[in-house]
């Protein structure tokens, strides 16, 4: 004989017989059910708490606080920007292989934590060119960026500078040298260079440079010519913008975009007052396909700040440019938008490191193209750069947002960076080492 549960009183057994199954009766009826599951009538006061509705926002503001990934800020982008310059920033050179790779390459790894680690204070400051620097990333110097969206440098500049990181001007910045230096006063400005033909002319830019108060110049070495960005070839893009049929068609869709572009002054060139043709032609009336490592010699002797030379792409190149007095090199294939199947920077970055390191050179590693994320970020890092530089990832933050649209990027980055570290079991950059990554692919 055996216990079962009378239906009558559940709280009351009986006795049953055994079946001779060797099944217990009463494993096939249910026993007793807890009083917090039994059915009921849900009260008003329940229910109150749970229909909290929040009111729907729809402003600009309200849009970018619900982005929480740099490619949320990206979609953003593409809704409020014309084709022409969004995908000018948005494209690369030929079929994109090299910026495809770039950004796989910081997916292709495997983060390895320690546990068991006090992270409760995260510090994310480390110093960079003989400056502190409060995360380890800054903005990387982009061409025609009020053509983006109307703030421009001075949304970026002004970002830079609240963050406590460095914002970089560039030679085809879409406003002035003085003017970026008067907006954000406060900021550490660094200006990128791009040597012309006439030496005179650059030589102009650089003390303009250094009467600013920018610390920094980096010259960009990897433009001997124009790479081929087929986006802008298709686009028929122009400075400035072209009223086209297409390009009228686009700004129905934009309206913000073009009132905000057709308002505000017209592009004002950091190197030059007005220009009017091909992004191509003015590329290329720009770039020097003479540089040579007789050129970075006379901008050693000729500039006093620290020197930084963008566009390493070897091994040997990084220790030949650290040879010439360069302050740092940025190992970086311009995001892509030169050659096609470029080396990527992420991959080059442990040997460069450990090849400057072998001559103890204390040049800074700077790393560009790709990054994405504050993980990516923290991924560099752990393999041996010493700083990184963002350009798309800013870029997508202004078309969604102009200055806001900056803030968000670089929270969203500093958001990212902290979790990371805490993940990893690290409380400062000088805690990272290689042991926290592994590439799986290569």
């Amino acid at each position: 004989m055996t216990q079962t549960i009378d239906p009558g009183n559940p709280e009351a057994p009986t006795q049953a017989e055994d079946t001779g199954t060797g099944r217990h009766p009463a494993a096939a009826t249910p026993g007793i059910v807890p009083a917090a599951l039994r059915r009921r009538v849900p009260k008003y006061a329940d229910l109150a708490p749970l229909m909290q509705f929040k009111k729907p926002e729809f402003s600009r503001a309200a849009r970018l606080r619900r982005a929480s990934t740099i490619w949320e800020l990206r979609e953003m982008a593409k809704r409020r920007t014309p084709q022409a310059p969004f995908d000018y920033t948005d494209g690369a050179a030929e079929a994109e292989i090299t910026l495809r790779r770039a950004r796989q390459a910081f997916l292709d790894i495997e983060f390895r934590p320690g546990i068991l680690r006090d992270v409760s204070s995260i510090d994310l400051s480390t110093d960079i060119l003989g400056k502190p620097s409060r995360l380890p990333v800054g903005i990387a110097p982009t061409g025609f960026t009020r053509m983006m969206q109307s703030e421009g440098e001075y949304a970026g500049s002004q970002a830079a500078a609240a963050a406590g990181i460095p914002y970089t001007l560039s030679t085809m910045g879409t406003a002035s040298i003085e003017d970026v230096a008067a907006a954000a006063p406060d900021g550490r400005n660094w200006f990128q260079l791009y040597l012309w033909t006439d030496r005179d002319r650059s030589l102009e830019l650089i003390e303009r440079a250094a009467k600013a108060g920018n610390d920094t110049l980096m010259v960009t070495v990897d433009t001997a010519v124009a790479g081929a960005r087929l986006r802008d070839v298709r686009n028929g893009m122009t400075i400035p913008p072209a009223l086209t049929i297409k390009t009228v068609l686009d700004a129905s869709y934009r309206p913000a975009w073009w009132f905000n572009f057709l308002t505000h002054e017209p592009l004002t060139f950091a190197s030059l007052s007005r220009y009017t043709g091909t992004v191509a032609d003015l590329i290329n009336s720009m770039f020097d396909p003479t540089l040579t490592f007789e050129d970075l010699d006379w901008l050693r002797a000729t500039w006093k700040g620290k020197l930084v030379v963008k566009g390493i792409q070897t091994v040997e190149d990084a220790r030949r440019v650290a040879d010439h007095g360069a302050d740092g090199v940025v190992l970086s294939n311009h995001g892509g938008r030169q050659l096609d199947r470029a080396p990527i920077p992420f991959h080059l970055l442990p040997e460069v490191s450990a090849a400057l390191k072998a001559d103890n050179s204390d040049a800074a590693v700077i790393l560009d193209t790709g990054i994405m994320s504050g993980a990516d970020i923290i991924a560099a890092l752990a393999l041996g750069a010493d700083f990184t530089l963002i350009g798309r990832a800013y870029l997508y933050g202004l078309m969604a947002g102009g200055r806001a649209g900056v803030d968000r990027a670089l929270e969203i980055l500093e958001k990212d960076m902290l979790r990371t570290m805490a993940l990893l079991g690290v409380s400062r950059i000088s805690e990272l080492t290689p042991d926290h990554v592994r590439l799986l692919t290569k």
